[in-house]
């Protein structure tokens, strides 16, 4: 069993890296540096040694994934990937670049309210799926059973947002 989880902890960090670059290229393609840097200043951003400082103070004034100008191991240090992107991994998600403040203190204020909200009703679901489980393999081959099931596999061919257009 322990080689179980270590070869499943051993698939798991592959899989982080590819999805953090994934998401990371994804992000960059869409946002450049530079245009953060516009929209961040607004008016000021007619000059480049505006846009300039502002990628500086926020780290952004290196390469994205690959530094050619250093040396060694600074190569793949020395670029945004790194210091953005792989602090991930061990819980620090830095400063919103808009409003300076700490994105762990913002997710740590708004996931106790969630978790109130999304508790109860995991519970209660929880709870009638199985007494309708138990309820349809009790009358197992009945009209009962097959009305069931057709109902459980219509429901879940559903999209959940037109679950969610009904329900309200």
């Amino acid at each position: 069993m322990l080689a179980y989880f270590i070869k499943r902890i051993c698939y798991m960090v592959p899989i982080l890296v590819g999805v953090n670059l994934l998401v990371f290229a994804m992000f960059f393609v869409v946002n450049t540096p530079d245009d953060m840097a516009r929209m961040a200043l607004g008016e000021k951003a007619d000059r480049p040694e505006a846009i300039a400082q502002w990628k500086a103070n926020r780290g952004y004034d290196v390469p994205l994934l690959y530094n050619a100008e250093v040396k060694g191991i600074a190569k793949v240090t020395k670029t945004i990937f790194w210091r953005k992107s792989l602090a991930l991994f061990w819980g620090d998600f830095g400063y919103s670049d808009a409003s300076g403040r700490s994105i762990g203190e913002e997710i740590r204020a708004r996931v106790w309210p969630s978790f109130a909200l999304a508790l109860p009703i995991f519970l209660g679901t929880l709870i009638a799926n199985i007494i309708l489980g138990m309820k349809l393999a009790s009358c197992r081959g009945s009209a009962t059973d097959w009305t069931g099931q057709f109902i459980c596999v219509a429901l879940m061919s559903n999209s959940i947002l037109i679950l969610i257009i009904f329900g309200q």
